[in-house]
């Protein structure tokens, strides 16, 4: 027996907006890139998705004051010339 697919409704807009777009739009849209008004949906939701939700795991925030000396310490030392700008102010 098969499980069940989560689904929701779909109901396009009477007008293309900046919230929807009419089915007609998405029609065009399958259309111009070769795929069926579902895959249409996919493909918007998940450029959202990209666009707007973290793509990696938060970190654990910023580097102590310790890890930072410590860096300094075990980087190469830069043979002449002067520092324009630093990565890590206040070291």
């Amino acid at each position: 027996m098969k499980s069940a697919v989560a689904q929701i409704a779909f109901r396009y807009r009477a007008q293309d907006s900046v919230t929807g777009v009419t089915r007609s739009t998405a029609k065009r849209l399958a259309e111009t890139l070769g795929v069926d008004e579902t895959q249409v949906i996919h493909l918007a939701l998940h450029e959202l998705a990209s666009k707007f939700l973290p793509q990696y795991a938060a970190d654990d925030g910023a580097l102590t004051m310790a890890q930072l000396q410590q860096i300094k310490k075990t980087a190469p030392k830069a043979k002449g010339g002067i520092v324009r700008s630093s990565l890590f102010e206040g070291v």
